[in-house]
């Protein structure tokens, strides 16, 4: 039987310089690699559970995108989709790894996508949690960011907890402990990290998953795709007709889990990674 516990963080103690950016990385495990690749607004740590539990099989690489976690944030910075798929273009070149399993949720997903379709990077198998795909995404509350950016990053810190924390809870179907609220706030607090989530909010847009869209179909590899049944971020109606498009109707619908899989069902993640 698969054992969660509030286990230790990973540790994130590898450094790689994109394009005058500093992006935190780490490894873990040994046998072929396996890439994670986390979403928005979250970090690496997502995988704090999961990656443990995989290492034993895998040689484990992860990382913070550009902006996010212990990545560089800085003003003026571009976050988006457009980069995030250029980053572990570089990453992969920088581990010197080809054709690698790769693990993603969220914005990670449409990363990967990105790097797949744009950058003609091949895997030696994809799995797709929740991924961000297909339009429309993007919730009213992204909408005003995206609109008022710098009322919002200027407000008192008090709001902005309150307003990242209730934003946070909203992708998980079960109350988020108090420890994983205080790993997943941390990076968008403070001075550098308050504008930098709202930052990364103000930056997304529909045009990037409307980039490949048109172009997705069966891949040269192995794909899955997990989604929460209670995902209301994005409906499962979506996960459905991206499933028509990416693997042939094939979804795993997980029950009791929301947008953020990795806190409500991370069972189901590791248990769809084993069995290949």
């Amino acid at each position: 039987m698969l054992r969660f516990s509030n286990s230790r963080m990973l540790k994130l103690d590898q450094r790689f310089v994109f394009d005058g950016q500093t992006v935190a990385w780490g490894v873990m495990g040994e046998g072929d690699p396996l890439v994670l690749i986390h979403g928005t607004p979250f970090s690496s740590q997502v995988w704090r559970r999961i990656a443990p539990l995989l290492a034993n099989r895998w040689r484990i690489y992860f990382f913070d995108l550009i902006g996010y976690g212990l990545s560089e944030k800085k003003t003026g910075q571009n976050v988006s989709l457009s980069v995030q798929n250029e980053l572990l273009v570089a990453l992969l070149q920088e581990w010197q790894i080809s054709h690698p399993t790769v693990l993603c949720h969220d914005f990670g997903g449409a990363t990967a996508l990105r790097a797949h379709y744009l950058n003609g990077l091949a895997y030696a198998s994809l799995t797709l949690i929740d991924p961000v795909a297909l339009s429309p995404w993007g919730s009213s509350f992204v909408q005003h960011v995206r609109q008022f950016e710098d009322a919002f990053a200027k407000v008192p810190d008090y709001m902005h907890d309150a307003m990242l924390k209730a934003y946070l809870q909203s992708a998980a179907f079960k109350e988020l402990d108090g420890e994983a609220l205080e790993i997943y706030m941390k990076p968008w607090q403070g001075k550098i990290g308050k504008p930098a989530f709202y930052r990364q909010i103000a930056q997304m847009d529909e045009k990037y998953t409307d980039e490949i869209s048109g172009r997705y179909g069966a891949m040269d590899c192995p794909v899955k795709l997990l989604w929460g049944e209670e995902d209301n971020w994005l409906p499962l109606a979506q996960g459905k007709k991206l499933a028509e498009r990416l693997t042939g109707g094939k979804i795993t619908l997980v029950p009791g889990s929301g947008h953020l899989m990795q806190e409500d069902r991370p069972e189901a993640i590791v248990a769809a990674v084993l069995e290949g």
